[in-house]
């Protein structure tokens, strides 16, 4: 090994190892554990979902509304939310009587949904969750073009 003497060393500048700055990198794996930690409880959120079955293809995604009986159901966007045949009601449990009511004298009637724009979701998704326990797959929902 090729060394140099400690004062050919000062005198060219070069510092020797017991003179260099040590680096504590401490701080600094601290930093790099703390992040990959909130990533990885960040990373993976579950959301809720409610499942929807949806035309695939383009000629059957938009339907005129047939001649059939139907039970129009309204989506408003203030309170109260839910009308049949606009007769509004104030809660979810009268709507689900009386929707429930008129299904059972119009069993074979197409349920069709017209929702208001500004409507919040919730009712919307309470009325899928009850159309969904009454097994009712006849359903169409209006929107403008």
């Amino acid at each position: 090994m090729i060394s140099a003497d400690a004062s050919q060393r000062s005198q060219t500048g070069i510092a020797s190892p017991e003179q260099l700055p040590s680096l504590d990198l401490t701080a600094l794996i601290d930093i790099i554990f703390i992040v990959l930690v909130f990533l990885l409880l960040t990373a993976n959120s579950q959301l809720l979902s409610l499942p929807v079955d949806v035309p695939q293809s383009p000629s059957s995604a938009i339907t005129a509304v047939d001649n059939k009986p139907t039970i129009a159901i309204n989506i408003m966007a203030t309170a109260p939310y839910w009308a049949i045949d606009s007769e509004t009601f104030d809660d979810l449990a009268t709507f689900t009587a009386a929707f429930t009511a008129h299904f059972n004298t119009m069993p074979e009637a197409t349920v069709v949904i017209a929702a208001d724009k500004a409507a919040p979701v919730e009712p919307l998704m309470q009325l899928l969750a009850l159309l969904q326990t009454l097994s009712i797959s006849q359903t169409q929902i209006l929107m403008e073009h």
